[in-house]
């Protein structure tokens, strides 16, 4: 069986390491355990593929900026000939604290405009997603200048222990289903 691994986040180096790029981050976790190298270009992507169990993945880094993730997406998917029930995609979350990870199937945008974008080019909204927690901005600092900053010092070893789950995550999707990884990582 295939599944497509979506990681969002933007490119280039200006924002390799920030917050919401979390979604690259643990995709380069998946192709490690994969042992894929995401480096083909096409589609607007960077595309490789490997194995997760028994599993084949292909995993995407959308190099189009967040907000047309989706154009990318939606390629992939017509070339790979699968449907959004075998797409799973890691995003950066506010709505969660950081270090946290969500299993998450179906549902809205919740104001990401990477999952906005996906969801208008592939018509739907039901495909699983990990959710990455990166916490929430200070009181009057803006939300976009804080997803678009660097994990801070103190921040970096827990957003790495949620990258890693996260990447766990991804395996269970794959072998388990994702309602048996919920169960697994959604625990309080």
């Amino acid at each position: 069986m295939k599944f497509v691994v979506i990681g969002l986040g933007n490119p280039g180096k200006k924002y390799e390491r920030t917050r919401h790029n979390a979604g690259f981050m643990a995709l380069d976790e998946v192709a490690l355990r994969a042992g894929a190298e995401i480096s083909q270009q096409k589609h607007q992507a960077l595309i490789g593929r490997g194995r997760l169990d028994s599993y084949e993945a292909v995993l995407v880094k959308p190099q189009t900026y967040m907000n047309e993730s989706g154009r990318a997406v939606a390629a992939v998917l017509r070339e790979t000939y699968c449907s959004p029930s075998d797409l799973v995609v890691l995003h950066d979350e506010l709505d969660l604290p950081l270090g946290v990870i969500r299993v998450k199937n179906g549902g809205g945008h919740g104001g990401h405009n990477g999952l906005r974008s996906i969801i208008e080019q592939i018509g739907t909204p039901d495909f699983a997603r990990v959710r990455i927690g990166i916490g929430r901005p200070a009181p009057g600092m803006d939300a976009a200048d804080f997803v678009l900053s660097p994990f801070s010092a103190e921040e970096r070893s827990p957003a790495a222990e949620a990258i890693a789950r996260a990447a766990e995550a991804v395996a269970a999707i794959l072998s388990q289903g994702t309602a048996a990884a919920m169960n697994l990582f959604n625990q309080k």
